[in-house]
Formats: structure tokens, C-alpha cells, sequence
């Protein structure tokens, strides 16, 4: 964690169906002989006051990792702003004195490696609640930062009004995107599909430590 952020719990997004992928959890699928799930955890731990899981289902299938897995309260696999939800009251339920939440998805084995301090740099300079990630061109809503005190609202967006998607529900409150190189990779390149994992592989050797 950088000393310049607030304290922020990390949240991995690990509730989607993987229809793409076959089905399963895609984070548990490896690349460079590892989960995607550790890699992300590898990348994002350091810049962040704990790590918390976003999972559906049984959740004794992550336990390898030690982490708190929470499953979504809005029912019907509502999304990732579900997700960000369950993240976000288990936070204020756990870590009282934390008031910000970074959401990444948990199939992003690339996560930059100042993310964290980007986007609370970002979102301070624009003067702004909200931040997301971008990179060549296009945004990643998913990724981004989240402050305790809107969790009420979001529950009221996905409960009352049913809203599913998160730039819409951002565009409420301001939100500023922070762009990344894309070379030599994509930090926010995830495995959907099968043949990702492969160019994952790819990907993971040029990239090499960094």
C-alpha cells in the first residue's frame, strides 16, 4: 500500500458464470504453471489493506488462497456491480475505518502494479467519487475504485431500479478514467476464452517480472 492513498481493501471478482470459458472459475485456471488467481493476488496484495474475494457458490474451493470469499446479496447473478456491493458491506461491516474498496476481475492476471495509487490520484485531481481503469482506448468499469459512502445508493440502483451497468451507474456520481500503456501487454488483458489461456502464456513471458 502506498503511503499516499487512503486505506483501500482490495476486491477480486470471481462471481461471473465463465460461460465462454466452459463453465468452472476461470481465476483457477493456471498460466506459468499458477492460478490467475494468484498472479492477480501476487500484483494487487502490495498495494492494498487486504484482499477480499467475490465468489458465488461453495466457497471452501478457494480456501487454498486464506482469503474472505462473500457471494453476491442480490440474487440471480445480478452482476458485477453485485459484487462490488457485497465487497462494499462486508467492509463496512469488517473494516470500519476503511473507506474505499478497488474492484478488479479476478481473470486480469496483469494488473498494474500501481493501480491503487493511480486511481486515488486520479480521482483526488478531478475531484471526483469515482475512478476506472482504461487502455487502449477503451475503458475496464470494472476496475476501479468504489467509497463505502455510496453503497447505500448502489443498493437502491440494483435492488429498486434494476440497473446492471456499472458506467451508467458511475456516470451518476462522476467518474474519471486513468489510461494505461498497453505495451508490451495489456495490464488489464483477461481470459475469457480457452485460447486466451495461451496467449496469457505468451503474454506472461514477454512480459517477464514486471
Amino acid at each position: 500500500m502506498t503511503d499516499t492513498s487512503p486505506a483501500t481493501l482490495g476486491l477480486l471478482l470471481a462471481g461471473g458464470l465463465a460461460r465462454r470459458m466452459g463453465g468452472g472459475d476461470k481465476p483457477l485456471r493456471t498460466i506459468a504453471g499458477r492460478t490467475i488467481l494468484a498472479h492477480v493476488i501476487e500484483r494487487l496484495g502490495p498495494q492494498c489493506d487486504g484482499l477480499l474475494l467475490n465468489a458465488n457458490g461453495d466457497p471452501t474451493r478457494f480456501a487454498d488462497y486464506g482469503l474472505p470469499v462473500v457471494a453476491d446479496s442480490v440474487p440471480d447473478f445480478a452482476g458485477p456491480l453485485a459484487g462490488i456491493l457485497a465487497g462494499l458491506d462486508w467492509l463496512a461491516v469488517n473494516r470500519p475505518g476503511a473507506e474505499w474498496l478497488v474492484s478488479v476481475a479476478a481473470d486480469t492476471p496483469f494488473i498494474p502494479r500501481d493501480l491503487v495509487a493511480r486511481l486515488h490520484a486520479a480521482r483526488a485531481a478531478a475531484n471526483v467519487l469515482l475512478a476506472c481503469a482504461a487502455s487502449g482506448g477503451w475503458t475496464h468499469p470494472v476496475i476501479g475504485l468504489w467509497p463505502v459512502a455510496l453503497r447505500e445508493e448502489l443498493r437502491h440502483a440494483l435492488t429498486v431500479e434494476d440497473e446492471r451497468k456499472i458506467d451508467r451507474w458511475t456516470a451518476r456520481h462522476g467518474v474519471v478514467s486513468v489510461e494505461w500503456p498497453v505495451a508490451p501487454v495489456d495490464p488489464f488483458f483477461n481470459a475469457n476464452r480457452p485460447d486466451d489461456l495461451a496467449e496469457a502464456e505468451r503474454l506472461h513471458a514477454a512480459l517477464g517480472d514486471a
